[in-house]
């Protein structure tokens, strides 16, 4: 029975059992071993061990430790067991194992040592399962240690190396180093991807290859196109440099080549419904090719990255918002005027998309504009801030309130990417849902001229008597959507008279006939109730007007109207003949005069000259001069002739061509602005600074 259970157990065994004499020399094995075939240990009968052990690949130093091992068995006769080895074959399939290895002694009936047997189990599957375990618990507590997007991807290129990856690359698509979320679903084709992470064993110089932040180009067909396609991870087990996607990429076929790449990985990585980007996983040092559960591994590291990366571009979007909102887009004080006195109210907890500015215009004239892009948040914010700058971009123009929506309406159709409607393709609808309405108050003719797009709530006036009344403005469509047809009303406002404006957030959603008779009584009560000041009634009306609690962005703007008086003002009618120039010439330095403003005088009464002159060639009707003394002064000349100047630049032996010339050289700024009946061109002047009379002597 003996030895048929030994004849069993060295014939039909799947465990390597090895018998080893007194002198550590290989005397018998068991061929059935799973082992066998890829280590030749029948070629090692007669070897010591430590023969044995550097043919299986290992070290010196772990060769010698094992052997050491092995006579202290042999010395004591205590066996010692499950002794982990990692055995590599020297020939293909080049092979490595992972075995447990149990030492015992063998004695003969009066216990003497005969030599030493070892039983070798193969634990590859379980070392390599346990080896992934411990590789993600590392890399979960690697991946992840901060909020940028560079460092993130660079952690995961890091954690496979060296025991799962020879080599690691991270690419990001584009949008997400902005912070921007790409759509969700498969890649699409324009968007470049950039490398954000590498980490090679192999010291590869090829200037090439794409540094942190430089696209990455991958060829169209390759698997790592395909994976961004469909969004399915690549398994390639043994990489054939034949390949056909190689060929098309001369570039990536030297550099797999150049390390010997032997299997791959490549995984998309995904989080929360978002495609970010790629991860890559290369093997050429290890001879095992990369299996099934290696691509389970790679899916799960990839996973847990990519849901750190996300966490880290809303991060940078969300900092890149609070930057954004932090530069105050709604100033922290509306500029005071000389023509209105204003006052205004939103919660300053807010970060939606409505807004409020006073914009000084010549003339002593302002502009009051209130406005909403719906929505909340960076986009809101972002969109609220181009409307705005385009808002005091084509103020500066002088455009009537009509004529400014209608262009404003042009540019939010250019910013949704959409060309402007025409008659035969019929109106169109732009991604930027803004409305606004717009004002203009001239304190000289105390005139107000108003438009409104958008579904804005009506302007309210409130007299000096206490009377209220609704503006009535005409509201033509929200900017960018439809035609552009924008009508502008016109109020003659005594002074004294509080112009409300408030944004379309700020609406109420009761519109009965009913309700605004009840918000205008409310809004009479206010006034006449004696209210200390003006930004005390504007908080006050904050409750009246708006919903409650009041919408995240609800603005409201109050502009008290000044008119300016015959101190500040002087103006003339001039016939349109050449002997009117001198007179107006004499009627500005008079005027200069009476304002002690003497040092202006050859100044003004040059620009005077050229102004008047000038509406002389292009008109035939009666010319207006007028001074106004404000913050600065202003001289403006009106004819009747629609042609628009132009400012030439006269050559030395040309006999004119100068006026305006002269006019933007001597003045701070000149313009000029259409009216119904031509136009009016304008130069202004910075006043000189008061002198202040020493103090007397003691």
């Amino acid at each position: 029975m003996g030895d048929a259970i030994l004849a069993a157990l060295f014939t039909e065994s799947p465990i390597g059992l090895h018998v080893l004499d007194t002198g550590l020399r290989l005397v018998y094995f068991n061929p059935a071993a799973r082992h066998i075939r890829a280590f030749p240990v029948e070629e090692l009968l007669g070897c010591t061990l430590s023969e044995m052990l550097r043919a299986f690949g290992l070290e010196e130093e772990e060769a010698q430790g094992i052997e050491a091992l092995a006579r202290e068995v042999l010395e004591t006769g205590r066996p010692r067991r499950d002794v982990l080895a990692t055995l590599r074959s020297p020939y293909e399939p080049y092979a490595e194992v992972t075995a447990s290895v149990s030492w015992y002694r063998l004695n003969d009936a009066r216990g003497r040592p005969l030599g030493v047997a070892t039983a070798i189990v193969d634990v590859t599957k379980r070392h390599q399962a346990q080896a992934r375990l411990a590789l993600l618990h590392r890399a979960s507590n690697r991946i992840g240690t901060t909020l940028d997007v560079f460092q993130t991807a660079q952690e995961l290129a890091d954690a496979p190396a060296p025991d799962f990856a020879d080599t690691t690359t991270v690419d990001l698509l584009d949008p997400v180093l902005r912070g921007e979320a790409p759509e969700p679903g498969p890649l699409i084709e324009g968007i470049a991807l950039r490398r954000a992470g590498w980490h090679s064993m192999h010291d590869i110089k090829d200037s090439r290859i794409p540094m942190a932040g430089e696209i990455s180009g991958f060829p169209a067909g390759s698997p790592y196109r395909q994976a961004m396609t469909d969004l399915r991870p690549r398994l390639i087990s043994k990489l054939d440099a034949d390949a056909a996607w190689l060929a098309e990429e001369p570039f990536h076929y030297r550099l797999l080549k150049a390390v010997q790449v032997r299997s791959m990985i490549v995984v998309p990585l995904r989080a929360r419904g978002l495609v970010l980007g790629l991860a890559c996983f290369y093997r050429w040092r290890s001879p095992d090719a990369y299996q099934e559960e290696d691509l389970a591994l790679a899916e799960q590291l990839a996973a847990h990255t990519a849901l750190c990366l996300d966490n880290a571009r809303l991060y940078s979007r969300s900092r890149s918002a609070a930057c954004l909102l932090q530069m105050n887009p709604r100033p922290l004080e509306i500029p005071t005027h000389s023509a209105v006195e204003t006052a205004h109210c939103y919660p300053p907890s807010s970060s939606g998309g409505d807004w409020a500015d006073v914009i000084p215009l010549p003339g002593a004239r302002v502009a009051l504009a209130t406005g909403t892009v719906t929505g909340d948040g960076i986009r809101a914010a972002a969109a609220m801030g181009e409307l705005r700058a385009a808002i005091g971009a084509l103020a500066a123009l002088d455009l009537t309130p009509d004529e400014l929506l209608q262009r404003l309406h042009e540019l939010v159709t250019w910013l949704s990417g959409q060309e402007p409607p025409t008659p035969e393709a019929g109106p169109r609808t732009a991604t930027v849902d803004a409305s606004c309405t717009y004002a203009i108050y001239d304190p000289v003719t105390q005139h107000c001229a108003l438009s409104a797009a958008g579904h804005q709530q009506q302007p309210v006036f409130v007299l000096p008597d206490g009377t209220v009344q609704l503006a009535d403005t005409p509201q033509g469509p929200a900017l960018g959507q439809g035609r552009p047809t924008y009508r502008a009303t016109e109020h003659e406002l005594p002074e004294g008279t509080v112009l409300i404006l408030t944004s379309a957030g700020a609406q109420r959603d009761d519109h009965a006939p009913q309700n605004t008779t009840r918000t205008l009584d409310q809004v009479q009560a206010v006034f006449t109730s004696g209210t200390g000041s003006l930004q005390e009634a504007c908080n006050t009306l904050m409750g009246i007007l708006t919903p409650q609690p009041p919408e995240p962005g609800a603005t409201l703007l109050l502009a008290k109207t000044r008119a300016l008086g015959p101190e500040q003002l002087a103006s003339w009618t001039l016939q349109p003949a050449p002997e009117y120039v001198a007179r107006a010439r004499k009627h500005a330095a008079n005027q200069l005069a009476a304002w002690n403003l003497d040092d202006l005088t050859p100044t003004t009464e040059l620009v005077v000259s050229e102004l008047v002159t000038n509406a002389l060639r292009y008109s035939d009707g009666p010319i207006g001069l007028r001074l106004i003394r404000d913050r600065t002064l202003t001289c403006e000349v009106s004819d009747t002739s629609s042609t628009a100047p132009q400012l030439r630049r006269a050559e030395d032996n040309d006999e004119g061509g100068r006026g305006l010339f002269l006019t933007g050289e001597l003045t701070q700024r000149w313009g000029t602005r259409p009216t119904r009946h031509g136009k009016i061109i304008w130069a202004e002047q910075t006043l000189p600074e008061p002198v202040t009379a020493p103090p007397p002597s003691s």
